[in-house]
């Protein structure tokens, strides 16, 4: 740890070595290290000259460690001093930043993209950045970033960030694009299908949004004319997610079945339900605990807890509060 006082390793050595000794030459600290008795030397030369040693008259060649509260101490003060100040101006401007983004005006909130590079730069920086929740429109036909080339979505999703993805029908008529939806599907993907989408956007953790503002018939590729806007927190974000919740509302809901097909999407009324996940929908929505639900249908909790956790899947929902939201709308329960 010498190494923060600005000592290389073996001057550290060598320091230690005279603090246990006392005084010592080059030829007995050599002894007692890996060092060599000219490399020892200058060792000592260089801590004498720094203020650490200092040649003693035991013998020509003997030194001894200045005191480390003398030669120590005080360095170990101005390093702390100093990162202490460190510490207060990264503050300040963490300070300031906040201060920047609480007065954003409208025109702020905006940024505009310019060329397909930097659209997908920023396509590749929201999901690197984001740590909870990817909401994305998927448009047939991508403007700056094939579906292939994408595989920032399955790092984000190895680290846990949900991804609901909304696909158009002309999207499937897009070479690979269901081997795609199986694949994100796989990773974790929580897919729906609706028939035709107003825009591309992606939204991360609810707090930035990129739009591409390519038309519909754009074509793909490396457009350099390309423009995109970058919405930040504001009253136009909190529409765009709203947006996309009303038309994930009305989304069929995406499953992969076991021969990795794009299968049913499950049950959509309460016919088509079985009776008893019926009946863990209306006591789970009554309230109950899945304990309680448990005793009541006298299974294990963990029977509940997979019953509920397969009706989410179904249900194409990501938390208990929408599948008791879904199941009412669907007439489920």
């Amino acid at each position: 740890m010498l190494d923060l006082m600005g000592l290389t390793a073996d001057e550290g050595e060598v320091y230690r070595q005279l603090v246990v000794a006392g005084t010592a030459s080059a030829e007995e600290i050599s002894g007692r290290s890996s060092l060599t008795t000219s490399a020892t030397q200058g060792l000592l030369l260089a801590l004498e000259a720094r203020g650490l040693v200092c040649a003693v008259e035991e013998g020509p060649g003997w030194f001894a460690a200045i005191p480390p509260e003398v030669a120590l101490v005080p360095r170990l003060q101005r390093h702390s001093d100093a990162l202490e100040q460190a510490r207060a101006a990264v503050f300040e401007l963490v300070e300031t930043y906040r201060r920047r983004a609480r007065a954003w005006s409208g025109a702020e909130a905006i940024e505009i993209i310019s060329g397909a590079a930097a659209l997908r730069q920023h396509l590749r920086q929201l999901q690197d950045g984001a740590r909870h929740e990817l909401l994305w429109f998927c448009k047939a036909q991508y403007v700056a970033m094939s579906p292939e080339s994408n595989q920032e979505q399955f790092e984000a999703q190895a680290r846990g960030v949900l991804y609901r993805i909304l696909y158009e029908q002309d999207y499937f008529d897009d070479p690979g694009s269901l081997d795609n939806v199986v694949r994100g599907v796989r990773a974790g993907e929580v897919a729906r299908a609706v028939p035709r989408l107003p825009l591309r956007m992606a939204i991360a953790d609810r707090s930035v949004a990129v739009l591409p503002l390519a038309s519909s018939d754009a074509p793909p590729g490396n457009r350099r004319d390309l423009r995109a806007v970058l919405v930040r927190e504001s009253s136009l974000l909190d529409g765009l997610i709203t947006l996309f919740e009303h038309h994930w509302e009305v989304g069929a809901p995406l499953r992969v079945t076991d021969e990795g097909q794009i299968g049913e999407a499950g049950p959509t009324d309460a016919a088509s339900l079985a009776p008893e996940d019926r009946h863990v929908l209306s006591l789970m929505v009554a309230g109950m605990t899945d304990e309680a639900i448990a005793g009541q249908l006298r299974v294990s909790k963990r029977t509940i807890q997979r019953r509920i956790q397969g009706l989410m899947s179904v249900a194409g929902v990501a938390t208990r509060m929408q599948l008791g939201w879904h199941a009412a709308r669907r007439d489920w329960i």
